[in-house]
C-alpha cells in the first residue's frame, strides 16, 4: 500500500506540474530553473562522478536528464569550476586554466637506506674518495643505485678524477649537505671521542681504529684531475654558470 501511495503521490506531482505549465507558461522556466538547483546539487554534494541513470532517479519525474546536464554544463561553463563528463559520469571540476591555482609543491620526506647512509659518512668523512675506495672501507661492493641517491638528492658531488689507472671519479659532499645537516663545515662533523660518547661507536673497538679528520676543500689535491667536459654531458656535474 505505501508503495502504491508513493506512486500515485508521484503522478500527481506530474499532473499537477504539467497544468502549471499549461495554464501559465511563465511558470516553465521557474521549474526548469528549479530542476537544475536540485541538478547542481546532487553532483555538488558527490564524492564521485554520478552517471545520468543515477541522477535521474534522484530527480523529480519528466526531467529529461540529459538536456538538463548539457543546460547546466553550459551554464558553467565560463565559471572557475566546469561541469564534466568522464567515461559516462558527470563530476564538477576545476576549470582547467586555473588548475595552476591550487597546484601545490610540497617536499617528500624520503628515507635512506643504511647503505647509502654509509657510504654519505664515508664521503664525507674520506673526501674526495672513489666508489672503490668506499666498497673497501664498506666491505661490500656499493651499488650503483646507492651513490645515484646520494647525487639526487644534491648531498654528493662528483669532484675530479683520480690520477689511478682507469680515472675513477671522485666524491665530496655539497654546500646542500652541510645546510641539511646544520653544520657550517664537514670539519665540524663529530670525531672518535664524541662518536663514543654519543653512542654511535662500540667502546671496544680494534686496535689503530681511527676517525679521519674531514675537509671538504673544494680545490683539487695532487691525486685528482679536473672533471672533463663529457662529464658534464652526462650530468655528472653542475654546468658552470653562463
Amino acid at each position: 500500500m505505501a508503495g502504491l501511495a508513493h506512486k500515485l503521490v508521484k503522478v500527481v506531482e506530474s499532473q499537477t506540474r504539467m497544468a502549471l505549465v499549461k495554464d501559465d507558461p511563465e511558470n516553465a522556466p521557474q521549474l526548469r530553473a528549479e530542476e537544475l538547483r536540485l541538478l547542481e546539487a546532487l553532483l555538488f554534494a558527490s564524492a564521485e562522478p554520478l552517471d545520468e541513470k543515477t541522477l535521474a532517479a534522484r530527480l523529480p519525474e519528466g526531467v529529461e536528464i540529459g538536456k538538463a546536464l548539457k543546460q547546466l554544463q553550459a551554464d558553467y561553463a565560463a565559471r572557475g569550476v566546469n561541469l564534466v563528463c568522464v567515461g559516462g559520469q558527470w563530476t564538477f571540476r576545476t576549470a582547467n586554466d586555473l588548475a595552476w591555482l591550487l597546484s601545490k609543491e610540497s617536499v617528500e620526506p624520503k628515507k635512506l637506506s643504511r647503505a647509502a647512509l654509509e657510504t654519505l659518512a664515508i664521503v664525507a668523512y674520506h673526501q674526495p674518495v672513489t666508489r672503490a675506495e668506499i666498497e673497501d672501507i664498506r666491505g661490500v661492493s656499493a651499488s650503483k643505485g646507492t651513490l645515484d641517491v646520494l647525487l639526487e638528492t644534491g648531498w654528493v658531488r662528483p669532484r675530479g678524477r683520480r690520477k689511478t689507472p682507469g680515472r675513477p671519479l671522485t666524491y665530496g659532499t655539497t654546500p646542500a649537505f652541510l645546510s641539511h645537516f646544520g653544520i657550517e663545515s664537514v670539519s665540524d662533523l663529530p670525531g672518535l671521542e664524541e662518536l663514543k660518547g654519543t653512542g654511535l661507536l662500540d667502546g671496544r673497538l680494534p686496535s689503530g681504529f681511527g676517525v679521519p679528520t674531514p675537509s671538504d676543500d673544494p680545490a683539487l689535491r695532487e691525486d685528482e684531475d679536473p672533471l672533463e667536459p663529457e662529464d658534464l654531458d652526462l650530468g655528472l656535474a653542475p654546468r658552470p654558470e653562463e
